[in-house]
């Protein structure tokens, strides 16, 4: 179910998410969160499929979503898990308007605000504390995909499993062992074992 974001009231998650990094007006920031689309999802809903173009970028306002490549022999690899107030999408399919790479669904029932390419675009464009907090955004971003990578090629099984364990608290109870195990790369049995350290 998608509708336009009605500004009635604020939307205190991304206005505190927003303002960790600018300082806004009321004005600024029902301008701002004009600009979004409030959806609904449903658990297990897919977001988006390998393969179609990605119109959204989406803030977790609450549930649980996730983002994985499926390898041509069908083996599914998580890339990233987002809780609330996080944000994902296909970042590469997104910003250069191409077919998507990754697959985007949703673990659990989950309510989003969706801004699309243009209206990011715009807000950056009119309103220069949006371009910084984007900018910030997108460089923690950068950082956390590196830090994911070293830890994927340098860690041991034990190191990833707590570094999961800081980033995503709480997380373990939300998702099956499957999952975490596609996510740290490596077996539900390692992770059993993980989970006894």
């Amino acid at each position: 179910m998608v509708r336009p974001y009605l500004v009635t009231g604020m939307n205190i998650t991304l206005r505190q998410q927003i303002e960790r990094i600018v300082s806004l007006s009321n004005d600024e920031f029902e301008w701002v969160l004009s600009h979004f689309t409030e959806q609904y999802f449903k658990k297990h809903q897919i977001i988006i499929n390998e393969g179609d173009y990605v119109q959204n970028d989406f803030y977790v306002v609450k549930g649980l979503i996730k983002s994985s490549h499926t390898n041509p022999d069908g083996k599914e690899h998580v890339i990233q898990f987002a809780l609330e107030d996080w944000w994902i999408t296909d970042p590469q399919a997104f910003h250069n308007q191409t077919k998507a790479t990754l697959s985007v669904n949703c673990l659990e029932d989950s309510k989003v605000l969706s801004l699309t390419l243009d209206n990011k675009e715009k807000l950056c464009r009119e309103l220069q504390k949006m371009e910084y907090f984007f900018l910030k955004k997108t460089t923690a971003g950068y950082i956390a995909l590196q830090k994911r990578i070293l830890c994927l090629i340098s860690s041991t099984a034990t190191e990833r499993y707590y570094n999961l364990l800081d980033q995503y608290p709480g997380l373990i109870q939300r998702i099956p062992k499957s999952m975490l195990a596609s996510y740290l790369g490596v077996s539900r049995e390692t992770l059993s074992r993980l989970a006894t350290i």
